[in-house]
């Protein structure tokens, strides 16, 4: 079940994100991977906590029309309140470092959530 899922999911994830992705499954964060919001795919969403992760490779930090595009949809993100992290590929490639990034954005999230139960 899980092997047909991932196969169809690598359609449109990259390796990273599916990397850093079983890394938040595994802190327990109730993350979603390659969520559709309606006007785009996210590569990973914690709807609860209304977080976006876009891990991101190269491009969309030296090609200026990506880099355009993807603060256009961060701003549009964040009119319907939710924040995008943008996460390099270079911060899943090594254990040391997915396993830091993944525990980062386990605090964040859960900050998140704490934040949105005591308003």
């Amino acid at each position: 079940m899980h092997q047909r899922w991932l196969k169809n999911t690598r359609n449109h994830s990259t390796d990273y994100a599916i990397r850093l992705y079983f890394h938040l499954k595994g802190n327990g964060v109730p993350a979603q991977l390659e969520k559709f919001d309606g006007h785009k795919h996210i590569d990973i969403a914690i709807p609860e906590a209304k977080i976006n992760i876009e891990v991101d490779g190269m491009h969309h930090n030296y090609n200026p029309k990506q880099a355009l595009a993807d603060l256009k949809r961060t701003y549009y993100s964040f009119r319907k309140g939710y924040y995008t992290i943008r996460i390099p590929n270079s911060l899943t490639k090594e254990i040391d470092t997915i396993v830091e990034t993944a525990e980062l954005i386990t605090e964040i999230a859960n900050e998140a959530l704490k934040q949105k139960y005591y308003r």
